[in-house]
Parts: C-alpha cells; structure tokens; sequence
C-alpha cells in the first residue's frame, strides 16, 4: 500500500512539475488573456456570492455606495464575502446593511 501511495505521489510530482514548465512557456500575450480570464472568474464568483448574501434591496444600496464611493463598497464586499465564507451570514443582509448588519427573515 505505501509503494502504491508512493507511486501515485510521484506520478501527481511528475504532472504538477510539467504543469509548471507547461507556464513558463507560456507567451505574454497568452499569460495575459489567462490572468483576464482568472480575474472574470474571479469577478463572477464574487457577485454570485453578493447575490446570494443580499436581499435586492441591499444591492441596491451597495450600488448607490459603489457609485459614490467604490472603495468603501470593495471593503464592504470583501467584509461581506469573508463573513458568508466562514459562515457567519446565515439568511440575507437587509438594506440597512451598511449601518448594522441585519438579516432579513427567510423567504418561504
């Protein structure tokens, strides 16, 4: 069982090893459009967890925030997405967010 084990390590080393000679080939150009591709993905999660997290209403005050003042409302995202990450955001926040976080009773 630990030659098997041992085996399958190696064989995970060997790909993880080519996979990383695999980018150091990679042109600028391509290395670019990766990097946009991680930063969409990365865009899209964060609003699918926004929208989840928020009642409508809430997204609509975020919004007016991030009009205003984008950088507040990147910190208020970021605490926001931490939080349901951990867990610690069980229903939906309610518009009265900014001031207090609230949550909104569940819809049924």
């Amino acid at each position: 069982m630990d030659d098997e084990y041992e085996a399958i390590r190696a064989k995970r080393l060997a790909e993880l090893q080519q996979q990383q000679g695999d980018v150091n080939k990679i042109s600028p150009e391509d290395r670019q459009k990766l990097q946009k591709e991680r930063e969409e993905k990365e865009e899209e999660m964060r609003h699918s967890i926004l929208s989840h997290v928020l009642s409508q209403e809430a997204r609509a005050r975020l919004n007016t925030i991030k009009a205003a003042k984008p950088e507040k409302a990147k910190m208020v995202e970021d605490i926001l997405i931490n939080n349901a990450r951990m867990g610690h955001i069980g229903g939906q926040v309610c518009s009265s967010f900014p001031s207090r976080f609230t949550r909104c009773p569940r819809m049924i």
